[in-house]
């Protein structure tokens, strides 16, 4: 699976954004799809991840209640809706995706296989 990520860019605290992750070389429906972020000189950590089979959604905790993850099978991609944009929120957005991702590792980079390169967001204050 090849995985192209897109949509990141400069918007100011407050504003909205939408991220795609379009797969190419197989199906997504197979796959749990996760998106991570890391910021210079940061670990790279979890931001949100949606299950292969039965569509569970887990959050970061820091992204609850602004960000929405989703998936449209039809045309392959996973978005990443990000509301309510913070400067914390600046990062390279990575999204990943893995065929044996269960329920507990949603969160484990290691659970993931296959990785885009990552687009930039950047929030100004």
């Amino acid at each position: 699976v090849q995985l192209q990520a897109s949509g990141g860019g400069t918007v100011q605290a407050g504003g909205s954004m939408r991220l795609s992750c379009a797969a190419s070389g197989r199906t997504l429906r197979g796959y749990a799809v996760a998106w991570f972020r890391q910021a210079p000189g940061i670990d790279r950590n979890f931001v949100a991840a949606i299950h292969r089979i039965d569509g569970s959604i887990v959050y970061a905790d820091s992204v609850k209640g602004r960000f929405t993850i989703s998936r449209d099978n039809a045309k392959n991609t996973v978005y990443l809706q990000m509301n309510s944009l913070r400067p914390d929120d600046t990062a390279v957005y990575y999204c990943a995706a893995g065929p044996s991702v269960i329920s507990s590792n949603m969160a484990s980079r290691d659970a993931y296989y296959y990785w885009g390169q990552g687009t930039l967001v950047t929030v100004s204050s």
